[in-house]
């Protein structure tokens, strides 16, 4: 069964079809059409104008987010280099305060004919300027008294020895003394403790 099949054709007196705008229905008049696209054109002009804000407003906050991180690279750069002259200046301030205890050793040194109680007070003398030194720049000694009670943050135990009438775990003596800097121990106490009974 053969079919018969026609091919359209173009009808040149057909009506041509024009693309409508959009909500513009088809057999609008054209004052309705030329509203229409007026409509559509302010509604661009306004998407337009909505999207410089936006983009302005995105430079904007561009812009700030990179200051803010120049900012703080600065800020970076300028505790780093804070922290570095805090540490320069205080090893310069400890060294400082050590010159007079270098002075009064090459001092007592220099006398050839010293007596024993010349040495004796030199050294006695030196000493308190090197313990003034040490307590100027925040180095104070341990030297817990007999009977202190034991300490393991600040004292390290040699021995255990019997105290008759002294408590359990309290120092009975100082071996050597410790010292501590800012709250944090350089050196812990040598000390013997008192046994349980």
């Amino acid at each position: 069964m053969s079919e018969n099949r026609t091919e359209p054709s173009f009808d040149p007196s057909w009506p041509e079809e024009k693309a409508e705008l959009p909500g513009t229905p088809v057999d609008a008049s054209p004052e309705e059409k030329e509203a229409a696209q007026a409509a559509n054109e302010a509604e661009a002009a306004q998407l337009q104008s909505e999207l410089a804000a936006l983009q302005a407003k995105n430079t904007e906050l561009n812009e700030q987010y990179l200051r803010a991180q120049a900012e703080m690279q600065n800020i970076r750069r300028r505790a780093d280099e804070e922290i570095s002259k805090a540490r320069k200046f205080a090893v310069d301030s400890f060294a400082e305060s050590l010159l007079p205890v270098a002075d009064s050793l090459e001092a007592g040194l220099a006398i050839k004919e010293a007596t024993p109680q010349q040495i004796r007070e030199g050294a006695e003398a030196t000493l308190r300027q090197l313990k003034s030194a040490l307590e100027r720049n925040k180095v104070l000694e341990i030297s817990p008294a007999a009977g202190a009670k034991f300490d393991p943050h600040q004292h390290q135990a040699i021995s255990v020895v019997p105290a008759l009438g002294q408590e359990a775990n309290t120092v009975v003596s100082v071996l050597q003394k410790g010292y501590s800097i800012a709250e944090r121990v350089l050196r812990p106490a040598l000390v013997t403790v008192a046994a349980p009974q």
